[in-house]
């Protein structure tokens, strides 16, 4: 195997972020006529406005562009973020039950006025790294509202965990799914997921004694009830006592809850809850590299008990696999973690990436060729993962203490 030299790696990141996704989520999504972003834009960059648009789209660019001038300084960056800010606190933001309906029209009317947890959560986590990169005070003061109302109408008290989803004034939802594709269920690893991510970002910039033990109860929760340990990967769907619904597996949230759960437990600073995380963040994570890997180190999208059941290759879980991998290989200082990084960020450059029109393909066909029917900007296609990978991955290659990553 031949030792990459990381400064090489870094700077692939660093030009792939700033000359090709950036640049475009700055430009092409943003409806000038109307604010905010078009509900959907195809890989042949045809506008496809009558799409609704999500709370989440706009939460997930408020965040990327946040994180994006905090950590690289550059002042076009907080511009897209303001437009982000405002069309999310103006037009998404309920004003008479609070939270953020899950759709709204091009003309900013509501589509869908449900308040699904999963898009609060979104919220939390744009409006808090928004207040951390510009200390304004409006947008903390939100993302604490939405907090609240997390805890008041969504949070389980009996068996802990937060419900899925509730109605625009906060009343039960008889089917509570994020999309069809989903199982009806009262709880999911993939909103627990996200409220805890929420939370350490919140933690970050608010450190609220509530909030903390809310955000160590999500941490538990996912020790003792989601995390499989006999197969080390997580179980997805529940009731109220925590019965798994599904035996299916996600090898993405495998890979992007093995780091996101070590950031938690870093950010809660517990040393005892620290080290179970750590044995699981890396038992996760090499889960994923047994069981999830095509033969060119790609992450298929979702597996079985009896195997691959979804071939496909998603932006995303390509996108947090190059983090995930990385994660577990500067905790265990084991190299097939770092080639199994190194080999996604190599099939992103030679898949993922549009060179054409511009950002990355969001699905791809197991050949490689993408699958037209998934827009290329949409009410879930974002540039939250691919951005926030490679930002994670240039603040980690400049503290690692490793000169190389392996391929």
């Amino acid at each position: 195997m031949q030792s990459i030299n990381k400064f090489n790696i870094r700077k692939q990141i660093e030009d792939e972020l700033t000359e090709n996704i950036l640049p475009f989520w700055m430009t092409v999504p943003v409806d000038r006529d109307n604010g905010g972003f078009y509900g959907a834009i195809t890989n042949d960059l045809q506008i496809r406005n009558e799409v609704p648009r999500s709370a989440v789209l706009c939460a997930r660019i408020l965040w990327t562009f946040a994180a994006a001038y905090r950590i690289l300084g550059r002042k076009e960056y907080l511009t897209t973020a303001r437009w982000a800010y405002d069309y999310l606190v103006l037009v998404f933001w309920d004003p008479e039950y609070g939270g953020l309906y899950w759709q709204v029209d091009y003309k900013g009317n509501p589509v869908s006025d449900r308040k699904h947890h999963y898009a609060q959560a979104y919220g939390i986590y744009g409006l808090s790294e928004y207040y951390w990169a510009t200390q304004e005070t409006q947008s903390l003061k939100l993302a604490q509202d939405l907090f609240h109302l997390l805890e008041e109408h969504a949070y389980e008290p009996t068996n802990q965990g937060y419900i899925e989803g509730s109605s625009r004034n906060w009343d039960l939802l008889e089917d509570m799914r994020l999309s069809e594709k989903e199982i009806n269920c009262r709880k999911s690893m993939n909103t627990m997921l996200h409220i805890m991510e929420a939370y350490t970002n919140l933690l970050r910039v608010w450190d609220d004694p509530h909030l903390r033990a809310q955000h160590r109860a999500i941490i538990e929760t996912f020790q003792q009830h989601i995390i499989d340990h006999h197969t080390a990967h997580f179980k997805l769907f529940f009731d109220d006592h925590w019965h798994s619904l599904s035996e299916n597996i996600s090898y993405g949230h495998d890979i992007e809850g093995s780091w996101l759960l070590w950031e938690a437990a870093k950010v809660l600073g517990d040393a005892n809850l620290r080290m179970q995380v750590r044995d699981s963040t890396i038992k996760l994570a090499a889960a994923v590299y047994r069981d999830g890997l095509d033969t060119d180190g790609s992450p298929f999208s979702e597996g079985s008990p009896k195997g691959v059941v979804n071939a496909s290759k998603s932006w995303w879980i390509q996108a947090e696999a190059v983090v995930g991998f990385y994660n577990a290989y500067q905790l265990t200082g084991q190299e097939y973690f770092a080639q199994a990084a190194h080999r996604c960020w190599s099939y992103i450059l030679a898949n993922m990436v549009d060179h054409v029109h511009g950002d990355w393909f969001k699905q791809l066909y197991r050949d490689g060729s993408p699958d037209s029917t998934i827009y290329k900007v949409g009410p879930w296609e974002c540039p939250y993962h691919h951005s926030r990978a490679c930002l994670e991955m240039l603040l980690r290659l400049d503290i690692s203490s490793d000169s190389s990553l392996i391929e």
